[in-house]
């Protein structure tokens, strides 16, 4: 069976019912960003993580199959992929008014970064 990166695991699944703009982000190894934006629709379900103080003006998108617990009363969102992994990731610069699946060649490259981490 594939596994789907644009669904939250069972593990995170509250996700997709909450409002996870401004949840810390906490990669395998510490602090990672916040959440800029969040995109909970199952199937392309993911959050944009804004990196900054740690790395200034970035952003990535982290597809919802990354995540792997959701901490409401902490307002914390972990996700199993260290800090250089995020880092190396494709950057989001999309403006508000593009939607990720208005740019099939960018969703496509972040399918084939995450799904390595799954291999």
């Amino acid at each position: 069976m594939a596994y789907d990166i644009w669904t939250y695991r069972e593990t995170a699944a509250p996700a997709a019912h909450l409002d996870l703009t401004g949840y810390r982000v906490e990669a395998l190894d510490g602090f990672a960003g916040t959440v800029d934006t969040h995109e909970p629709t199952a199937g392309r379900a993911h959050v944009v993580v804004d990196t900054d103080p740690w790395i200034p003006g970035r952003r990535v998108i982290v597809p919802a199959g990354v995540v792997t617990t959701v901490d409401p009363d902490a307002e914390r969102l972990d996700i199993g992929c260290t800090k250089q992994q995020i880092a190396d990731a494709p950057p989001f610069e999309r403006g508000p008014d593009r939607d990720l699946d208005d740019d099939e060649p960018h969703r496509m490259g972040l399918v084939d970064y995450y799904l390595a981490f799954f291999r």
